[in-house]
């Protein structure tokens, strides 16, 4: 339940502080990461996130994004489980 609750709003989710800060940089590396700067990482660091944490943090966030836009470029369905956000998402496109 948590899983899905984190998917529609993380922002509302009951997570730790650590949590939310991971999630917002998470949808910085996803949308914005021209704009991330050395104090969205030390934001990182405050919740006790290493470089190295902050590195496997990116090479995931961005192995994510990057298959998800092969997925979508080549028109591979999506797993029966995730069937239903697709066409969610599908009609709030259209």
């Amino acid at each position: 339940m948590l899983a899905e609750h984190v998917k529609h709003n993380y922002a509302r989710a009951n997570l730790t502080p650590r949590q939310k800060a991971l999630c917002r940089f998470a949808e910085m590396v996803t949308r914005a990461p021209a704009a991330l700067s050395s104090r969205h990482l030390e934001s990182l660091r405050q919740h006790g996130l290493t470089d190295r944490d902050i590195l496997d943090a990116v090479q995931v966030i961005s192995y994510f994004n990057y298959i998800n836009r092969i997925a979508d470029a080549l028109g591979v369905d999506p797993e029966p489980e995730m069937q239903p956000a697709f066409e969610k998402w599908q009609a709030g496109s259209e």
